[in-house]
């Protein structure tokens, strides 16, 4: 993290004690350029895999040009919430949050310099649009630090409803897709591309996708169950290990379980014993050889991660794409095979406020 210093020297050691053991990485460059530019962080990866999980138009890697890693075949990117999608607000937004999230002083012109360095309006349309073009593989939340952990899902389908309210129907081109992925009269195959982004390519970067990351024979019951009219929004029954955890509930005390208010609330499956039998911890292989879990008296299921340091965005779902990407230092343009990257902020949303009344 840049926090502490990604220094080509510990990216390179890093990587090196992950191919060691079959672990992942997870990366955030350095913003201020301070140890190299994104060519010396491309460079000490070596060709190696791992996860820029800050791939983003506006929080934090090199600026202004980080995008250019989602051009590389070793990278796996993501990018945060909290720009998804660009909208009216999100500049000021983030303006303000920037301050915060890095104790900086709205009254020293430095500190004022970087938070606007670092929130650029070109970058963050050219997010939105290599998300489209499935050039960003993955969509992950941050924490307190700009993300919203409770809104992955949400701003996902947001993205995706803006680019097909300003790009129109997607068309899936060749490759792995079902005949009628290519009508214009459907947009399944938007659909596809943005929910893997937050459930097969996660598993697939981080080695777990043997165990979770999609529904298939053999895999975690992990589900979530919609209401069509608040798909995306409110979950109707979250299932965790085979048994369900959360739902939809009325008044405990109530005879039926219709009465108001209606809120998610804890069900059978988020207590007790039911926790651990239905969870999963992953570690190395190595670790769990060492006896890690018995160490700790670890209470879930155990799994090893593997294939962690194969993976490559090739292999990622339908978010492979590998365009050459390029920023222009000044005016901030992205560029993707030589085309220019923009578009116009929304000025509104679905799965918004009107969901959240009550």
């Amino acid at each position: 993290h840049e926090d502490w210093g990604t220094t080509p020297a510990a990216i390179d050691t890093c990587l090196s004690v992950a191919d060691q053991f079959d672990v992942a990485v997870a990366i955030h460059t350095d913003t201020l350029n301070e140890a190299g530019f994104v060519e010396n962080t491309i460079a000490a990866f070596k060709d190696r895999a791992i996860h820029t999980y800050h791939s983003e138009g506006a929080g934090g890697g090199h600026a202004p040009d980080i995008l250019k890693v989602c051009g590389q075949a070793s990278v796996l990117p993501s990018s945060t919430n909290p720009t998804r999608p660009y909208t009216l607000n999100t500049l000021d937004e983030h303006l303000d949050m920037l301050m915060v999230c890095h104790h900086l002083d709205p009254g020293i012109p430095e500190d004022v310099a970087f938070a606007e360095s670092r929130i650029r309006r070109e970058t963050i349309a050219a997010e939105d649009i290599l998300h489209d073009l499935g050039a960003i593989s993955m969509i992950a939340s941050d924490s307190q630090a700009m993300g919203r952990i409770g809104e992955v899902i949400c701003r996902t389908w947001q993205t995706a409803h803006k680019m097909k309210v300003q790009r129109g129907w997607l068309n899936p081109g060749g490759g792995d897709v079902d005949a009628a992925d290519h009508q214009s009269r459907n947009d399944n195959f938007r659909a596809k591309r943005y929910i893997a982004k937050y459930t097969i390519n996660p598993a697939l970067v981080h080695g777990i996708a043997h165990v979770v990351g999609s529904i298939a024979e053999g895999k975690l019951a992990d589900l979530c169950l919609w209401k069509p009219a608040f798909f995306g929004v409110k979950p109707e029954i979250v299932i965790k290990g085979g048994l369900i955890a959360w739902a939809q509930m009325g008044d405990p005390n109530a005879s039926i379980p219709t009465p108001e208010p209606v809120y998610m609330r804890p069900m059978f499956g988020s207590f007790g014993g039911a926790i651990g039998a239905t969870s999963l911890t992953f570690l190395s292989k190595v670790g769990i050889e060492a006896g890690i879990p018995s160490q700790l008296g670890l209470q879930h299921q155990i799994e090893p991660v593997f294939n962690t340091r194969q993976v490559r965005k090739t292999d990622l779902k339908l978010n492979d794409a590998l365009p050459q990407i390029n920023v222009n230092p000044e005016s901030y343009e992205v560029r993707a095979d030589g085309e220019l990257l923009t578009c116009e902020p929304a000025t509104v949303l679905p799965m918004a406020q009107r969901y959240f009344l009550f």
